[in-house]
Formats: C-alpha cells, sequence, structure tokens
C-alpha cells in the first residue's frame, strides 16, 4: 500500500504532462507562467502577513488578550462558561497556530471529556482564523475596503462560540 501512495504523485504528474502533450500544450510555458503569477501573487501578499504576524505577536505580548478575557469573564460565568474558553474564543479569529496550542493547554488542563474540553474543541474546529482569511483573500487581489466583510465574519465568530457552548451543554 506504501508503494501505491508513494507512486500517486509522479504518476500523476506524467498523465497531466501526458495530456497536455495529446493537446498541444506547451507545458514548461505554461508551467513557468503559473509559477511566475504564482510569485507575484506571494509577494503583494507579503506585508499584509507580516502586518498581520506583527499584530498577532502584539496582542498576545502586550496582554490585550487577557484584558479583554477578563472583561468578559463575568459575562461568560453569568452563562455558564468556563472563563479559560475566552482567550481560545478571542484568539481564534486571529491565529489558528495560537489557538490549537491554546487548545492543546485546555484539554491537558480539563480533559478531552469535560465540558471546557469539549467546547473547545467543537470552537476550534468549528472557526475560521477570519483575520488571516481576509488578510488573503483581499490581499491577493488588492482591494482594501472591508464593508461588511470583517463585521459579518466577527458576527459568525461570535455565532460559533455561542452554538459551541449550546451544543456540548445540549447534546454533550
Amino acid at each position: 500500500m506504501e508503494q501505491v501512495g508513494a507512486a500517486a504523485l509522479p504518476v500523476m504528474v506524467g498523465v497531466i504532462l501526458l495530456f497536455g502533450f495529446v493537446k498541444g500544450v506547451e507545458v514548461l510555458d505554461v508551467f513557468l507562467t503559473g509559477a511566475r503569477e504564482g510569485l507575484e501573487t506571494s509577494l503583494r501578499l507579503l506585508p499584509t502577513l507580516i502586518g498581520l504576524i506583527v499584530a498577532v505577536t502584539m496582542v498576545r505580548a502586550s496582554g490585550l488578550l487577557d484584558l479583554l478575557a477578563g472583561l468578559l469573564a463575568p459575562l461568560a460565568q453569568g452563562m455558564g462558561v468556563d472563563p479559560e474558553l475566552l482567550p481560545l474564543a478571542l484568539l481564534r479569529p486571529i491565529s489558528g497556530s495560537g489557538a490549537s496550542a491554546y487548545t492543546l493547554t485546555l484539554l491537558q488542563k480539563f480533559g478531552p471529556d469535560s465540558p471546557a474540553g469539549k467546547i473547545a474543541s467543537v470552537l476550534s474546529s468549528s472557526t475560521e482564523t477570519t483575520f488571516y482569511a481576509v488578510a488573503v483573500y483581499f490581499g491577493s487581489c488588492g482591494y482594501k475596503r472591508l464593508g461588511h466583510t470583517l463585521p459579518a465574519a466577527l458576527l459568525g465568530d461570535a455565532a460559533a462560540l455561542v452554538f459551541s457552548v449550546l451544543s456540548v451543554k445540549l447534546l454533550g
């Protein structure tokens, strides 16, 4: 079975090359054009991604994340949600890797079968890294006006938190 997996990529490349040859496509020229356009897109996205990485680092290092979580803690407790889930809810739209690391911390602390562990798992798998996605998609096409995109996406993240809690409390 390993040999089939190892052979899959070279076979696919061979089929693509053969198909291009049969259709009369200049495969090397098309490949080089695509590679050049990919690099140009990467270079256009680079400043946006660097800015996003710097912003994420600043939010985490400055203590702003902890401050916001502390301010929202009474609301979370009123809803019966462990306040330690708030940093995850705040971090997930900004940083996927940071949210994954925090989810792992929650799972180690509370256990995967605990209500907090279940909510963290559902929340982590039901939201997107909103700011990264917006930066990549809007940056790749050079579109600068976010209009309703960012508020709608953040509303979706908030809904994911609410429904993660509800689904675990009602079904879990």
